[in-house]
């Protein structure tokens, strides 16, 4: 049987609805000025993340997803863990041009762990997803 490591990844609402449209099963292709896929290694770190920098971002749509996968073990080897300030700020740099591979060592789906909303979050045009989302409302 295949080793998995669970990574987590906040993302905003436009690319929570790609990963939707994928059936969960991919992240999408970075953006031109995205030269990096930063997966992170906890989902402590996710959540920081996600309340402090998606909530108050525009392009995310003013809401912080978090998500989180299982990743093929073996595959992961070859990319070093790098810490980006405390002792949680653990995550992966993948090569946008590496994304599919990635994408292809992700075992099962990607699933949702965690939502923040504010004020001004937006909805998903996605009726199934953004039934997901709200789940979390506390």
């Amino acid at each position: 049987m295949m080793k998995t490591i669970t990574l987590f990844r906040p993302v905003g609402l436009k690319e929570m609805e790609l990963i939707a449209e994928s059936g969960f099963n991919a992240f999408p292709p970075r953006l031109a000025w995205q030269p990096i896929f930063y997966p992170v290694m906890n989902q402590q770190y996710a959540e920081q993340i996600a309340l402090e920098w998606n909530t108050n971002d525009e392009f995310s749509g003013f809401i912080g997803i978090v998500t989180a996968f299982e990743v093929n073990e073996a595959y992961l080897k070859q990319y070093e863990i790098q810490n980006v300030g405390g002792a949680i700020h653990n995550e992966l740099w993948i090569p946008a041009e590496e994304l599919n591979d990635f994408n292809n060592n992700i075992a099962g789906t990607i699933e949702i762990v965690n939502v923040y909303f504010t004020g001004k979050s937006a909805k998903a045009e996605n009726l199934s997803l953004n039934n997901k989302l709200e789940k979390f409302k506390k």
